[in-house]
């Protein structure tokens, strides 16, 4: 039964913090936290439903075809093999996200995010072709990478939101673990890909 109870509650927590949700959760923070929150409430529902559409709903539907093609087993797409496809569509996806952000003149962090996304997502998709790396850690990390910039360059007080997303990223690593999806070398690679990347796309790019 305990056993079951674990399992359950790793499931649930690789479903909660999937990838296509992160973005969604860290746009929240920036919208309600930051100097971004003086945003009037049309400007950031259209924020919100840009992230949603190339973050979660462009990319569902895209694996719903690939799943209707037989290109991908599953959408869970856990098959190493299976993952380019999927990952070229998200790094399109963010690209395209940015290119939308990039017209806003006062949103240039926000499009610095996108980019930062694009760049975690071609890591993913490099790393794939020869390895399988965590793509929930890689969003972990880069999550945790982009609430440590803005705490050092001040766009706002992050701390908390810093501490919730490390507990989460230990939680979501033990479930990845737990459930036999990686190994702690997947694990720990996906983390810190995703920090040293989003780090770098912010500062350089």
């Amino acid at each position: 039964m305990k056993k079951m109870n674990y399992r359950k509650i790793a499931n649930i927590l690789s479903w909660v913090l999937h990838p296509f949700l992160q973005p969604i959760y860290l746009m929240a923070v920036l919208l309600t936290m930051t100097t971004f929150a003086l945003y009037s409430m049309q400007v950031k529902f259209y924020l919100m439903w840009v992230v949603a559409l190339y973050a979660i709903i462009i990319p569902f539907l895209m694996l719903g075809v690939l799943r209707s093609l037989g290109r991908i087993s599953d959408f869970k797409v856990d098959n190493r093999h299976e993952r380019w496809l999927p990952l070229l569509i998200g790094t399109i996806c963010y690209v395209l996200c940015a290119v939308t952000f990039a017209k806003i003149p006062s949103a240039i962090f926000l499009r610095k995010f996108m980019v930062a996304a694009a760049c975690c997502e071609a890591m993913c998709l490099v790393v794939s072709l020869r390895w399988k790396i965590s793509l929930h850690l890689t969003g972990m990390g880069a999550v945790v990478a982009m609430l440590v910039v803005m705490n050092i360059i001040g766009v706002g007080n992050m701390l908390v939101p810093l501490m919730v997303a490390i507990l989460c990223a230990g939680a979501l690593a033990s479930a990845r673990l737990y459930l036999g999806c990686h190994n702690g070398a997947q694990v720990l690679a996906g983390f810190c890909g995703g920090f040293a990347v989003t780090v770098l796309a912010v500062l350089f790019l």
